[in-house]
């Protein structure tokens, strides 16, 4: 009964996956259609009240945080297949994806109106996120170089 009830669950797993790639892809495609529509529509409405660099700041965050947007999903499917293909996520991809993630945020912060706890949040958001990748690539090299002076 055991090896009938882990088929079962392996073609489960199968399915659910590919169906949220299908439908993250979806989602990436539908959000990319979309964003190339908002920034040609507005883009000589918005251009035209741009008058200084505070103006044009804005403009640019908003067209830079939909394109990650649209980067995260496309990240997510890559964690998607990789779990598929070695049935365990791989850490350095979701640190990957949470250092885009922050990183839109960071560009769309109004700094202006931002208090320093924010700020503060999100560096140390930041800084984990990223000493967690640099250890988690250094930690995989030095397998990898172990591995091959075997």
């Amino acid at each position: 009964m055991r090896p009938f009830l882990e088929k079962v669950l392996k073609g489960f797993e199968l399915v659910i996956t590919s169906a949220l790639m299908v439908l993250i892809a979806i989602m990436v495609v539908m959000g990319t259609i979309a964003l190339a529509m908002l920034m040609l529509r507005n883009a000589s409405a918005r251009m035209g009240d741009v008058t200084d660099a505070e103006a044009l700041q804005q403009v640019m965050q908003r067209g830079f945080g939909g394109a990650l947007v649209v980067l995260l999903g496309l990240e997510l499917m890559e964690t998607l297949k990789q779990y598929t293909a070695e049935h365990h996520v791989r850490v350095e991809v979701v640190f990957l994806v949470g250092l885009i993630a922050v990183g839109r945020h960071v560009i769309q912060v109004d700094y202006a109106r931002a208090g320093p706890g924010e700020l503060f949040g999100m560096a140390a958001v930041i800084l984990a996120l990223a000493i967690g990748y640099f250890l988690v690539r250094r930690s995989s090299q030095q397998e990898k170089t172990q591995g091959g002076a075997s």
